[in-house]
């Protein structure tokens, strides 16, 4: 017997494949980025169901991988969204972060300049600082980095 003929004999199985591999090519090429991730998990969904004889036929799995897909991406796009877009820890991608640093120029929510190692460099009032800027030669703290851009907050 054939690969082709077994998965049109085994719809599940058919449906355990094209699950896999939709969840291979979401984590490996797109980064959990999402369209896929819910197919994938759809696909196996519709496999179980067709697995425990509740749906048959092409037609009704089809259609069961479609409903399921669209319903699984509206209960689970803004939670996963939110999962993505929460930070997960402190920031420690510069040795900056976390040094006392002098203010060049005024900075604010806008923009500025910090001094280090003999080096201007731009920076920006921290979005969650209580402070409205902070003035030239007050000593700040680095306490992230976007980009280019050091993130600042007053020292206390």
């Amino acid at each position: 017997m054939d690969i082709i003929q077994y998965l049109l004999d085994h719809h599940d199985h058919s449906f355990y494949l094209i699950g896999g591999l939709s969840l291979v090519v979401e984590l490996t090429v797109l980064g959990l980025s999402g369209p896929l991730l819910f197919f994938g998990i759809a696909a196996f969904f519709t496999g179980v169901l067709s697995s425990l004889g509740i749906i048959s036929g092409w037609e009704t799995e089809i259609f069961t991988l479609g409903i399921s897909t669209g319903i699984l991406a509206a209960l689970l796009w803004q939670p996963l969204k939110r999962f993505q877009n929460s930070g997960g820890g402190p920031d420690t991608s510069s040795d900056m972060i976390g040094l006392e640093v002098p203010a060049s120029t005024d900075i604010n929510q806008r923009g500025g300049k910090i001094r280090y190692s003999g080096i201007d460099w731009s920076a920006r009032l921290d979005r969650d600082a209580a402070s409205e800027g902070i003035k030239a030669k007050e000593m700040c703290t680095i306490i992230g980095v976007e980009g280019t851009i050091m993130l600042v907050k007053p020292l206390p």
